[in-house]
């Protein structure tokens, strides 16, 4: 049923489609009927009139092609009307219309090009045809729209899925529809006097019923080329002024940036984006909305300080300085007037003492004096603000200034004396702070702050000195001066071996009590954002420790961190061996420790790690290597000898350790010993913390050459085997270690196929001692099982050692290889022989001969 209906409802469709492209049709051929009885030289109107209608009727019928056509002739009998200051508006105002819509079916057509250049020459057309010189701000006002509506159909078009470009997108006409509009307000203000009155005879009441686009009121349906009314026409363009200065032209133009700016952003132009920012603050400022200003500008002055543009960047801190002041923002109206006094600021010397002037007013809880150029009504709104609080006996909060984003009046340089300090010796650390203020300034207080806070004690400076004695003081800065501190502690011994770093450096400007405002620098501060490079540059050129008062102050160092270097220590270690080592056995270490300080030493702390060193200088643990502190404990990979409470001057102490390694090779022993000792630093006894460490080679050796091979009842050599016939395997031992080594035994650990030929099979080599190069040999009778010919695994051979040397004190090694894999086959026959040991001449000699079918 529902496909049905369906049909139905598109069959009614077709028909009413049909029905109206039959009216437009016929509606086009009657105006264009109507054309052919028309002349240019008297209805030069009528022609652009009938081709907008064609083409509207065509738009209609959905034929666009010929609506654009006909668009493209209306347009073109436009240009051929005579223009005239008093008909001007109206011809203006029609090709803007059928601009928009050639410019839009261009669009759906999907040819852009053909849209901006019908744009582009329509606006090279009427740019220079203003008009009335008293009315110049209404061709402004146009201009602005025309740019506005095109890039509405440009961006209406890349939502189409139109593809746009970064040279060619719609922002650089909402650019330029913006421009426009600045230029309409400042046309406003130059030809509106302020004192203007709306004309009695209100010219403009019937503005709202006019039968044709673009007429003036005061002479409509008049198409002569001169004035009807010269007095009608002075009290329209003052009743049109009037009107203009009512309109608020900065929420004209805000509008207008905003849509630009998400353009350029959208289309990656960074610089474009941020010009427009600025504009759009000075938008807000005109607006009288200071507080949007200030957080615009604020956006991107990091932008044009990194940049370095200070012409431009000290236009917007003035700026911003007006808009802090109006809207009573304290911590932004220090922040600028910080900068504004930086050597950096293009601002003339009496304009950065008036700014430093407001800045100390501020600090004693005064009103500060207003910024230049601002509205009258919108200064006396900010005094009271300022004066409200003031007034109210209440401090304003500490704020918090980060210098290191701002280029401010004071620099900060704080730098170590030295890469690295010895732990008994002092850290020395200088800090020089430089004004370019044009006067004297003093601070509070200056701290250094440190990676380690339990530093930050010793790098305070406070004023204690009276304010009318700024010779004494310590915190008196003088323009184009330098001001030097030196900080001294001594580090605990807990950052011993470790780095020491600059966290920070904070100024504080103003009363500690009252208003107050603390200048911070991350690290040791230094000018980074003017020179991001001067720390690898200048730190090749001036030592860190050369008198800084004698070297110019942009090219001092900065060194930020230093290592705290550990006391030498004063011991003699050794590792006391009798290599090579064996392996699998458990080899003896001896570490010597003997005391050479002058004083008596505590808490004496040895390890014994093992290492081996690798190309790029990183030490690893050796996973086939094991420590033992004694025999009968766990291995590790790093052992820990007893503690030693004290160890007096030239005294030795030994301790015992074993390692084990499972094969051959080099290894690398790493030994390190830890005490304490006291020494005196600048007076005062303290326990200090020392480390010795030193490494030792080990050689590791195997200590056998074992060789296994087969062999038949007769002692030859086979390379199989007959299953269920016995056969013998010989096992030679060569001794390799130069060191005697005593045997306890040897074991055959045997396969699943393979057995013992005996029931009891004993070992050879029992309590048998080996020199080097000795040769040992035992054999054993084996018997393979099995009924198919394979490869069979015989087992393994384990010898039980240890060195003669070491006695009973070290347990026996073990030191095991496999025997060999050997091919079994079966035998359908086998035979064997039974005659005696010996027989007699000319006697008979008895043989038994036994035949065993498998």
């Amino acid at each position: 049923m529902l496909s049905g209906l369906s049909c139905l409802l598109f069959r009614l469709e077709n028909a009413f489609y049909e029905l109206a492209q039959a009216y437009y049709h016929h509606e086009s051929r009657v105006v264009k009927a109507h054309r052919d009885h028309l002349n240019k030289t008297t209805h030069a109107l009528l022609f652009v009139r009938h081709q907008f209608k064609v083409a509207f009727y065509n738009e209609l019928k959905q034929d666009s092609h010929t609506a654009l056509k006909h668009y493209r002739q209306a347009y073109l009998h436009l240009h051929e009307l005579r223009i005239t200051d008093y008909n001007l508006l109206e011809i203006k105002t029609n090709s803007c219309i059928v601009n928009f819509k050639i410019c839009k079916l261009c669009f759906e057509h999907n040819t852009p090009l053909d849209a901006i250049s019908q744009f582009r020459r329509h606006v090279d057309i009427y740019k220079s045809k203003i008009g009335t010189a008293d009315l110049a701000f209404e061709h402004s006002a146009w201009m602005s729209k025309q740019f506005a509506v095109f890039g509405d159909l440009f961006e209406e078009a890349i939502r189409a899925g139109l593809t746009a470009i970064q040279t060619q997108h719609p922002g650089f006409y909402y650019q330029e529809a913006a421009r426009y509009a600045i230029a309409r307000k400042q046309l406003c203000r130059g030809l509106c006097p302020a004192e203007l009155k709306y004309p009695a005879s209100d010219p403009l009441a019937e503005a709202d019923k006019m039968e044709y686009y673009g007429q003036r009121p005061w002479r409509q349906g008049h198409q002569s080329l001169e004035a009807p009314s010269v007095q009608k026409e002075r009290e329209g363009i003052q009743a049109l002024q009037y009107r203009e200065c009512q309109v608020d032209h900065s929420w004209l133009v805000i509008p207008l940036l905003s849509s630009a700016i998400a353009q350029f952003k959208k289309y990656k132009s960074p610089r474009m984006k941020r010009y427009l920012v600025v504009q759009m603050g000075e938008e807000y400022y005109h607006a009288k909305d200071y507080s949007k200003a200030l957080a615009l500008l604020g956006r991107v002055t990091w932008e044009y300080r990194s940049e370095r543009w200070w012409s431009i960047l000290t236009n917007i801190l003035q700026l911003s300085l007006r808009c802090a002041y109006l809207v009573m923002s304290f911590e932004e109206y220090v922040t600028v007037s910080i900068e504004l006094m930086g050597r950096y600021a293009q601002v003339p010397r009496e304009e950065k003492i008036r700014i430093q002037m407001n800045l100390h007013k501020i600090f004693q809880d005064e009103v500060p004096e207003p910024e230049h150029g601002c509205e009258h009504d919108s200064v006396e709104k900010g005094r009271a603000l300022w004066t409200t609080i003031s007034a109210g006996g209440k401090s304003r909060s500490p704020i918090v200034v980060e210098m290191n984003s701002i280029t401010a009046f004071v620099e900060c340089k704080a730098c170590f004396t030295a890469d690295s300090f010895l732990c008994e010796s002092p850290v020395t650390v200088k800090l020089g702070l430089h004004s370019f203020a044009p006067m004297p300034i003093r601070f509070s207080q200056l701290s250094v702050r440190f990676s380690n806070e339990a530093y930050n004690q010793f790098g305070i400076v406070v004023d204690e000195n009276a304010v009318d004695d700024p010779i004494e003081s310590t915190s008196y800065l003088k323009p184009g001066q330098t001001l030097w501190h030196t900080f001294q502690f001594i580090v605990e011994q807990d950052d011993v071996d470790c780095n020491l770093s600059i966290a920070g450096v904070d100024l504080v400007l103003g009363s500690l009590e009252g208003c107050c405002a603390t200048l911070r620098w991350t690290d040791g501060g230094g000018d980074a954002i003017v020179h991001p490079f001067a720390t690898q540059v200048h730190r090749k050129k001036v030592a860190l420790n050369a008198d800084f008062s004698v070297v110019s102050w942009d090219v001092l160092p900065s060194n930020y961190s230093t290592h705290i270097s550990p006391r030498e220590a004063n011991l003699d270690v050794q590792l006391l061996q009798k290599g090579p080592a064996l392996v699998n056995e458990f080899y003896l270490m001896t570490v010597s420790i003997t005391n050479t300080e002058v004083a008596q030493i505590s808490n004496v702390r040895t390890s014994i790690s093992v290492v081996t060193a690798v190309a790029d200088a990183v030490a690893t643990a050796q996973p086939n290597t094991f420590l033992y502190e004694d025999i009968d404990l766990p291995c590790s990979q790093l052992i820990s000898m007893p503690l030693l409470e004290e160890l007096k001057p030239n005294q030795k102490v030994d301790n015992v350790a074993y390692v084990r390694c499972v094969d051959s090779g080099a290894r690398l022993m790493c030994i390190q010993v830890s005490y304490q000792i006291p020494i005196d630093i600048s007076g005062k006894m303290s326990m200090c913390n020392c480390m010795k460490e030193i490494t030792s080679s080990i050689e590791v050796c195997e200590p056998f050459n074992i060789t296994v091979s087969l062999t038949n009842m007769k002692f030859e050599k086979i390379e199989k085997v007959q299953l269920g016939e016995a056969f013998l395997s010989r096992m030679e031992v060569k001794c390799l270690s130069p060191w005697p080594v005593a045997l306890q035994g040897s074991s055959l650990n045997l396969a699943k196929l393979v057995k013992f030929a005996d029931e009891e099979s004993l070992s050879q080599l029992t309590d048998v001692s080996l020199k080097q190069n000795d040769c040992a040999v035992e054999f054993r009778c084996l018997l393979s099982s099995g009924q198919t010919p394979s490869e069979i695994d015989i087992g393994s051979y384990s010898i039980e050692w240890r060195r003669v040397q070491n006695g009973a004190a070290v347990p026996f090694a073990s030191t095991t290889v496999s025997l060999p894999t050997v091919e079994a086959e079966p035998i359908p026959l086998s035979l064997h022989v039974d005659m005696p040991a010996y027989g007699h001449m000319k006697a008979v000699l008895p043989l038994t001969y036994l035949l065993h079918n498998q």
